[in-house]
């Protein structure tokens, strides 16, 4: 499933093909057939749907279970399942006789840390077995343990941490036999290393059947007997040994009596085949090390290409779904499974099937690259808030609910595509503008004493904490003599900045000038009298300024003039001073490394801009310290994060509770801006309009956010559109103001044969009757 959105026009639509091209911003072009409706005035919906992908079609037609929770408008003579999936799983296409459940699985490494690109898999696993729950869907977690050289204990525990908050707030699957839940996944956590004896009886079975045999090449005659793509490989020198000496050999290799590298295992398949991973590869190594799991009880380990499928057997997984760099590793695959089958070690065979794999713009995801930010201390360790890392985008304050929508979104399908960072934050915001309540912050604080106000007097006004959730209720803003605003939402006509505009106000400015009037907002009219200048720089430090009582709570008395500007203030008496960690794309190019040659060395400087004296209202510190002791006093069962707890601080952007955070010291991370800035060039003059981006305004610099307004900024290569034939219309299945429609956009394969219609939906329910559609 895919979905694209059309700044320019607010159109969101979504589309299911899984070959779908890609659009300069990354996404999947939308063939739109619905753009015509738009260009004449009927207003579309926003949001997204689940779609069919060729991975949920493969698995209806290979079971005969129908997901739910797909998008379903009938049956066309063109519903044909892709020729690229359909290819890898001619085997059990027509299989009428499936017996359920349709199990999938998460198997990470122990070797690291999850990135965004495992959030992708972890999301689509989950989500494939809850849409086959006609089917009994499950979905486990294993971890694939079978290096003790880079596997270590915290990563398992840190991988277990990061599914159960990416699945936060989704139904968990429940088995009979849970012991110890520990998690959102079927059953408790398996690891591969679980079935470290039944992998080692498939491997001597394979030696008895001759297709096994141990060597004795180094690692560096393997390669030189491996060949080359266009050059078949040699057989080794002791591709032959009798069975009997294999099978003495391996039991010795078992029972310690070898250093490591002296033998190794290997199949015995065809040193001839095109696809060099059939080239006799090595399925166990002897390596003396202590197991995380398992201690010293083994001496040999298996490679994650022999273990990984027959693990899959043993828990009868039955797709097993993994990114394209498997491809090739697919044939290995099921000749491993087969005879694992044929031994009767397992009892069902699993099938393989890739996805392409999430490419993220402005980032790195490689294990390499993310080790050598940590080590070379470019960050401030895996739970960076800049990091790509789930640790780090957690810590940042971005929600579970955004992380899955941003995988939503980007589709499933075999084409590989860049994704603009961009339509992870915009996913961000979304989230954050629904789930976040609202709160005065001043990130640059200026004074202002109200003259005509009583020092002891305080008053206080009742707001929303959300502009469209009353069931949040509301805050208590206290306001008094003293107040700060944000530096930027005052103009100094007879300072630095007047002087260099020609002493003129900015084209479009509407807050406070000298002798100007604004309105604070929930509260009074004020206007500026005097400014308190700094001896040495002339910069304002202090605005003595009049209050209007008349003009409480946003009204205008009669035959005076509306009051335009309205900013955000904070009482100073009752304020709490707290750090903001003002984050922001951690490289400044969009694929770091591919001119400069050292992804290094496109790092982007400014990526990180703390502030230590910014005001917050005083209901924001109470609700960061009451957040803080429900962490010291909850379970690990039930794990509250500082970053739960977000605030939109008005004309911001988007902030969370960092960990760092203490009842004598609160730290805020920005989460995202309000709007995409990007690449925006600085405002004409402080709070002023911002000029028009340039054509590669993705390229420049990164505005420097301060207390004010950004500006938008539209980018219509985001998307393509192009038309197509509305074959059929019908209604959302759960969603009354949409409609699914089934679009011919015209697409053929590569041999020239029309494909499948594609799934659109559009917020059109009641605009337009069916039969005019069509």
């Amino acid at each position: 499933f895919a979905s694209v959105i059309d700044r320019t026009s607010s159109i969101t639509m979504m589309c299911g093909s899984a070959t779908a091209a890609t659009a300069a911003g990354g996404l999947p072009t939308m063939m739109l057939g619905l753009i015509l409706l738009a260009a004449a005035g009927v207003p579309l919906a926003d949001g997204f749907a689940y779609a069919p992908n060729f991975i949920t079609k493969i698995i209806e037609q290979s079971t005969g279970i129908t997901p739910v929770g797909l998008l379903d408008v009938g049956q066309t003579n063109n519903d044909n399942t892709e020729d690229e999936a359909t290819s890898s799983v001619e085997a059990i296409a027509n299989n009428n006789d499936f017996q359920g459940p349709i199990t999938t699985r998460f198997p990470p490494e122990p070797n690291g840390y999850l990135h965004l690109g495992h959030a992708k898999a972890v999301s689509f696993n989950f989500a494939v077995a809850r849409a086959f729950q006609g089917g009994n869907g499950r979905c486990h977690m294993r971890l694939d343990d079978t290096n003790p050289t880079k596997e270590d204990e915290e990563y398992v525990q840190s991988i277990l941490e990061d599914v159960r908050w990416i699945q936060q707030g989704l139904e968990p699957f429940t088995a009979a036999d849970d012991t110890d839940k520990e998690g959102p996944w079927y059953g408790n956590v398996r690891k591969t290393s679980d079935y470290f004896q039944l992998i080692y009886d498939a491997a001597v079975y394979l030696i008895k059947t001759g297709d096994a045999f141990v060597d004795e090449l180094t690692a560096e005659e393997m390669r030189e007997y491996r060949g080359t793509l266009t050059e078949p490989g040699k057989e080794s020198p002791w591709r032959d040994r009798s069975v009997e000496e294999n099978l003495t050999l391996f039991e010795k290799m078992k029972n310690g009596e070898f250093e490591n590298g002296r033998y190794a295992l290997r199949a015995k398949i065809d040193m001839s085949s095109p696809n060099l991973n059939m080239r006799d590869p090595v399925i166990y190594r002897i390596k003396h090390e202590s197991h995380q799991a398992t201690g010293d009880d083994w001496c040999i380990y298996p490679m994650y290409d022999f273990s990984h499928p027959i693990a899959d057997a043993v828990e009868g997984i039955t797709h097993s779904l993994c990114t394209l760099e498997f491809e090739d590793h697919r044939p290995l695959y099921d000749w491993t499974a087969e005879r694992v089958l044929k031994a009767d070690l397992v009892s069902c065979q699993p099938r393989q099937i890739e996805f392409s794999r999430l490419n993220l713009k402005y980032t790195v995801l490689s294990k390499r690259k993310l080790i050598k930010l940590v080590e070379d201390k470019y960050v401030t360790g895996w739970d960076d808030p800049r990091m790509p890392t789930l640790s780090g985008v957690r810590r940042r304050g971005m929600p579970p609910a955004a992380i899955r929508l941003f995988c939503e979104r980007m589709g499933i399908s075999k084409s590989d595509s860049n994704i603009d960072f961009t339509i992870m934050e915009d996913c961000a915001r979304e989230v954050l503008d629904d789930e976040s309540p609202r709160a005065f912050a001043i990130l640059d604080p200026l004074k202002v004493t109200i003259k005509n106000w009583d020092d002891s007097t305080k008053e206080d006004f009742g707001v929303p904490r959300h502009p469209k959730k009353n069931e949040l209720g509301e805050r208590t803003v206290p306001f008094g003599k003293n107040v700060y605003i944000e530096r930027s939402d005052f103009f100094d006509l007879e300072g630095p900045e007047g002087l260099s505009n020609g002493g003129r106000a900015p084209e479009g400015f509407k807050r406070l000038l000298p002798g100007g009037k604004v309105r604070l907002k929930y509260a009074y009219v004020i206007s500026c009298d005097e400014i308190v200048r700094d001896p040495e720089t002339n910069e304002p430090t202090e605005l003595v300024c009049t209050l209007y009582p008349e003009t409480r709570a946003g009204v205008t008395p009669e035959g005076e003039a509306r009051v335009k500007g309205i900013i955000q203030w904070v009482e100073a008496s009752t304020a709490a001073k707290v750090q903001v960690m003002q984050y922001d794309r951690l490289f400044k190019v969009e694929e770091p490394g591919k001119d400069s040659g050292e992804f290094t060395d496109d790092i982007n400087t400014e990526s990180l801009k703390i502030m230590n004296d910014v005001i917050v209202e005083p209901s924001v510190a109470m609700d960061a310290l009451s957040m803080i002791d429900r962490i010291q006093n909850s379970s690990t069962e039930d794990k509250l994060y500082h970053s739960a707890l977000t605030y939109q601080f008005e004309r911001s952007g988007y902030f969370a509770l960092d960990s760092s955070s203490t009842e004598k010291n609160l730290v805020f991370n920005r989460v995202v801006t309000l709007r995409d800035t990007w690449g925006a060039p600085p405002a004409g003059g402080r709070g002023g309009k911002a000029e028009q981006p340039k054509q590669k305004s993705q390229q420049a610099n990164p505005r420097k956010q301060g207390g004010g307004q950004a500006p938008i900024l539209e980018d219509a290569r985001r998307v393509a559109l192009r038309a197509g034939t509305i074959l059929e219309a019908g209604p959302h299945p759960e969603a009354d103001s949409l409609i699914v429609c089934k679009l011919d956009c015209g697409d053929k394969n590569e041999a020239g044969e029309a494909e499948e219609p594609r799934t659109v939906v559009a917020g059109l329910a009641g605009k337009i009757p069916y039969e005019k559609i069509t």
